[in-house]
């Protein structure tokens, strides 16, 4: 086994997820099988309790697993299924460590960082390495693992004591580093600045990991004498030194790295010579595609975590793939919730209607999953103008439950329907607790992972989207599941089931048939969505968006490629509003995806 250690240095969010996940992109289009993990040095167990405001989105494996986004980013770009211990964490380490001395394992001896925890974690990386994750049997060939945080930081010096104890024990021919690092440009010289580099690696040496390669992130390339004098002083040799700079979307990190011959260092690196070029033809293909589009789709997000991308980071992967194989520039307009309510309305009437104008201006509307009763009637209200105005719809997990809870109000007279989360003392429940499920922990407690759906109804807009499977199986993360003592009142008024699980009371996808796209699921189909495999539902709702979804059905669930509308250059002004309410422009980016500025950082910042 080879491994390929990430690690970052100066600042944090320099983008080593990506980093780890081009990387494992290019080794693979060399022909070897790869596997990826990321270690967070936090005491959480996993992510499953964090803030998305705090830590972005809590992605979920097949397995439940509860995960850092950046192992979103490792099974999208490489196209794996990875495990719960594919996310080492320290709380994952300690806990296993305590277990073992309380049952006597250590015979007596005093349970200390050194060696216990550092063997711990050594013991953890090579059994996790060697398990299969891209469906072939047997190790994969390399493992790809990033350490979070930034050297230098307490809460990771017992993995960077690990990883070096690690490197010496399976043999630099065996071992390659890859430090990530930033070069500013001060924009008053604008000189590129290597001093915050050299100090990073200086400090990494002094901890024992020594950097075969060097990936620098800037704004432009790296000059040829900047590279000179860092390869001086970080004593890492010129050719080994790549420069990661600003580009339109993440897509284009593996080409970078491709151009700048970085797959043929780490190939020398392990000793595994140059088994072929990278085949990145198809990836080069969509990149440039996505690169051109110029047309826009509006699809109006309505969220409650509106302030940072990351919280919904699968979403926007999966409306970008979905929207690059329609043709289509993707442009999300954000809109917090709470911004459609009535309050708003009556303390900042201005914000309120910008909000209501950005959602009548969209092509398509998403109410993604979330927790709370935060802006829940905003998500009722937006739900609502979808379904009585024939716009374009999906809701996900919490969204589904929203469809339902505004059909019941709207079109049953049932006023004071709602979901249990919200009101427990409602007289018409819509969705409720599920039997299972643990109201006093709130760590891996939910219907985690993925679970089957079984199709009931053959003629639906899922099915065929699905390419008219009788089941699928997608992954979920939920508490609260839809009233099944409700459903029969539900669909005669005209709400269809038309997914359901193995026993046939925990609805999973509801549909509006009479509409022109009106799907709820229950699952989280962004989880399983891949550059050149978009999800179904999404492929869906773009698609419906663009009025492309007759195509799209007709060709059960693929666009063919004769589908080519908006391949021109050029970028389309995207409106946006302000917290103020007051309208802007902007052509700024969010991983790939145009946005209308509403509290997203830009792509040049991945």
């Amino acid at each position: 086994m080879k491994y390929v250690l990430v690690t970052g240095g100066v600042v944090s969010g320099l983008g080593k997820g990506v980093t780890a996940s081009s990387i494992g992109l290019l080794l693979k289009a060399c022909g070897l099988r790869v596997t990826s993990i990321k270690i967070d040095p936090y005491l959480n167990t996993d992510a499953g309790t964090m803030s998305p405001f705090e830590h972005g989105e809590v992605f979920v494996l097949d397995d439940g697993g509860e995960v850092d986004l950046d192992l979103g980013n490792y099974e999208r770009f490489l196209d794996i299924k990875l495990t719960r211990d594919n996310n080492i964490t320290t709380g994952k380490i300690y806990q296993s460590v305590i277990d073992k001395e309380r049952k006597g394992d250590y015979l007596g001896k005093t349970v200390q960082v050194v060696p216990h925890i550092t063997d711990a974690i050594q013991e953890w990386i090579e059994r996790v390495a060697k398990i299969p994750v891209d469906g072939q049997e047997g190790p994969a060939d390399v493992c790809v693992i990033e350490l979070g945080g930034t050297i230098g930081d307490i809460e990771s010096m017992p993995f960077i004591e690990a990883l070096g104890q690690f490197s010496y024990r399976v043999g630099p021919g065996n071992f390659c580093l890859i430090h990530v690092s930033l070069v500013p440009v001060i924009n008053v010289v604008g000189e590129q600045k290597t001093k915050p580099t050299q100090h990073s690696v200086r400090g990494l040496r002094g901890l024992g990991l020594t950097p075969n390669i060097l990936a620098c992130r800037s704004t432009n390339a790296l000059e040829e004498n900047v590279k000179a004098k860092l390869a001086q002083f970080c004593h890492v040799p010129a050719e080994n030194i790549v420069t990661l700079y600003d580009v339109p979307n993440i897509w284009h990190v593996p080409l970078l790295l491709r151009d700048q011959k970085a797959h043929e260092a780490i190939l020398k690196g392990l000793n595994l010579g140059v088994t072929r070029e990278p085949e990145l033809k198809e990836w080069t293909a969509r990149t440039i595609v996505s690169d051109k589009l110029h047309d826009p789709v509006r699809i109006a997000m309505v969220g409650k975590y509106t302030g940072l991308s990351d919280s919904y980071l699968s979403v926007l992967k999966a409306l970008l793939h979905a929207s690059v194989a329609c043709r289509r520039k993707l442009i999300v307009e954000w809109i917090a919730a709470c911004d459609l309510e009535d309050m708003t309305a009556e303390e900042t009437p201005d914000v309120y209607k910008a909000a209501w104008d950005c959602l009548k201006g969209a092509d398509g509307v998403l109410v993604p999953g979330g927790f709370g009763d935060r802006g829940v009637q905003g998500k009722i209200l937006a739900a609502k103008y979808a379904r009585e105005n024939n716009v374009p719809f999906l809701g996900i997990c919490m969204g589904m439950q929203i469809a339902v809870i505004e059909f019941a109000r709207s079109v049953l007279g049932l006023h004071d329907a709602n979901s249990t989360e919200f009101d427990p003392d409602t007289t018409n429940p819509c969705v409720i607790f599920m039997p299972e499920g643990s109201k006093t922990h709130m760590g891996g407690t939910m219907r985690l992972g993925s679970r089957r759906t079984y199709f009931n109804v053959a003629d639906c807009t899922s099915a065929k989207l699905y390419g008219n499977v009788s089941f699928i199986d997608e992954r979920h993360r939920h508490r609260y599941e839809v009233n099944p003592n409700m459903i029969l009142q539900l669909e005669n008024a005209g709400l269809l089931f038309v997914g359901r699980d193995e026993t046939s009371r925990r609805m999973e996808i509801v549909e509006l048939p009479d509409h022109p796209y009106f799907v709820g699921v229950q699952f989280h189909p962004e989880f399983k969505s891949r550059p050149g495999k978009p999800s179904a539902l999404f492929l869906g709702l773009i698609a419906a968006a663009c009025q492309q979804l007759e195509t799209v059905l007709h060709d059960k669930g693929h666009l063919r490629k004769s589908v080519t509308n908006g391949m021109a250059n050029g970028h389309s002004p995207v409106r946006a509003y302000k917290n103020d309410g007051t309208i802007k422009s902007s052509n700024g980016t969010v991983n790939g995806v145009y946005s209308n500025g509403n509290g997203i950082h830009l792509e040049r910042n991945w």
